[in-house]
């Protein structure tokens, strides 16, 4: 009878077979997908259908497999998620494509996936134990702020698209080093707040119902504001400023517990935004763009206008409930539909229930992270997850808010869909240190591995 495992601990067979079941079926839908778009536009199936699935399917069980030979215990529905969301991504940028809108590229963004898929098996074949990232908490901290810095460093010709210096183009290769830095800040930011978290949970003066932090431990939350300023400032980058200060009060609130930090942040961010709008011109045609999309002057001004916005807004509106369908929609009319505005072309074409559904797939995968930082053993583990899964929530909400009219516009990305391989190749290897964190989690005791040893070899 002891040879028998425990219900509670499921074997790594099981766990396989699930997740393989789970990636075709992810494999298929976007299929599926793509055939419409071909039957939508032209009354026919695509020629490059089974030459696209296959090549999908294939990078996905080859990342199937490296996962289960390196991390057999990780999350099984981690890797599903991510591929059909992917998937669906390179469906809608192979649509645009086909409506004629210049830049979109699907074979470049499958080649990019590919590269993503690397990146994550890289990650997991390397980074064996993910604790040991703790050791390089001042070097993460210093790698993700020269990332940050070197766009700023850079003559525009070489870093600007867009009035935003957030690049780096050499010839024709083009990079975002700010993709790969946040990953490296939250690093810094899981080894800082371990180390630092009983000090900066003290309470100082108490103002109403509220107990606010001492003076003197109000130095960390004012240097990373000053430096989401510099970001906002140097690099004319919203989205990336409010990305890296929102991570850092979220995981300062995960490890002090202190609803005050928040509130502080709020503030920060707020007063912030206020000046910056009142100083750089650029930030106050965002907020007015936001503000008075509808108004005309505004609405045809050359930069800072809202007609991209209202685009989508049009968009999302026309496609209703149920959407016009794939293939029959207009997604070439919303500029940049391929990259910052994919999810109004969603809407347009899967309509209001497409997007919820994509969005319940992102919580998925977002709650999955915050899964694995509940059950981590170790404090650093369980800030670094969570501070993982919040910045791939809080990327979401920022884009998904902004070309609903929200929030104003960041120049944010949404995560695995958008054309681009900057972030593609940093929110896999994202999903990679997530999956190493569940595999560390969720293994169960040496006793009950070997207990299911024996229970396979007794089975043969």
């Amino acid at each position: 009878m002891s040879a028998i495992p425990s219900p509670q601990v499921p074997t790594t067979a099981k766990r396989r077979v699930v997740q393989l079941g789970m990636l075709t079926f992810a494999v298929l839908v976007v299929m599926a997908a793509y055939a419409g778009v071909g039957l939508g536009i032209n009354g026919q199936v695509p020629s490059g259908m089974l030459g696209y699935g296959l090549g999908l399917g294939g990078l996905v069980f080859a990342a199937y497999l490296v996962l289960a030979r390196f991390a057999p215990w990780a999350d099984p529905l981690l890797l599903p998620l991510v591929t059909l969301i992917n998937g669906i991504g390179l469906v809608m940028i192979y649509r645009i494509e086909q409506a004629g809108q210049p830049g979109a590229n699907a074979t470049t963004q499958f080649m990019w996936t590919a590269l993503g898929v690397v990146m994550f098996a890289v990650t997991l074949i390397v980074l064996r134990d993910h604790r040991i990232l703790q050791r390089f908490t001042y070097t993460a901290g210093f790698a993700g702020l020269v990332l940050l810095a070197i766009p700023a460093i850079l003559p525009s010709s070489l870093s600007e698209v867009q009035g935003a210096k957030i690049w780096i183009r050499i010839g024709g290769f083009s990079i975002q080093p700010g993709e790969f830095a946040k990953l490296a800040l939250v690093v810094f930011f899981a080894g800082y707040l371990v180390a630092k978290k009983d000090v900066l949970s003290l309470a100082g003066r108490r103002l109403l119902f509220i107990d606010l932090p001492r003076g003197r431990d109000m130095g960390p939350i004012l240097i990373t504001w000053l430096l989401s300023l510099g970001v906002l400032v140097l690099e004319k980058d919203l989205g990336t400023s409010l990305l890296l200060f929102g991570a850092f009060i979220a995981m300062l609130y995960i490890a002090t517990q202190r609803t005050s930090w928040v509130l502080i942040g709020l503030l920060l961010f707020v007063g912030g935004a206020y000046l910056a709008g009142q100083i750089f011109s650029h930030v106050e045609a965002r907020f007015e763009g936001w503000l008075h999309a509808d108004d005309n002057e505004i609405y045809n001004r050359t930069f800072g206008g809202s007609y991209q916005l209202m685009q989508g807004l049009f968009g999302i509106g026309s496609g209703g409930i149920l959407g016009t369908g794939l293939g029959r929609g207009h997604p070439e009319l919303i500029p940049l539909s391929f990259s910052d505005f994919i999810f109004p072309a969603v809407g347009e074409e899967l309509g209001i229930t497409g997007l919820m559904a994509l969005l319940m797939v992102y919580m998925l995968i977002v709650e999955r992270g915050l899964r694995t930082a509940l059950g981590a053993r170790d404090p650093f583990s369980k800030l670094l997850a969570g501070g993982l899964s919040f910045i791939l929530a809080w990327q979401v909400f920022i884009i998904v808010g902004g070309v609903t009219r929200l929030i104003p516009l960041t120049g944010l990305v949404t995560p695995f869909m958008s054309a681009g391989g900057s972030a593609l190749l940093a929110n896999w290897m994202l999903i990679a240190m997530l999956v190493r964190m569940s595999d560390a989690a969720r293994r169960p005791p040496p006793q009950a591995i070997q207990n299911e040893g024996e229970t396979q070899v007794m089975r043969r």
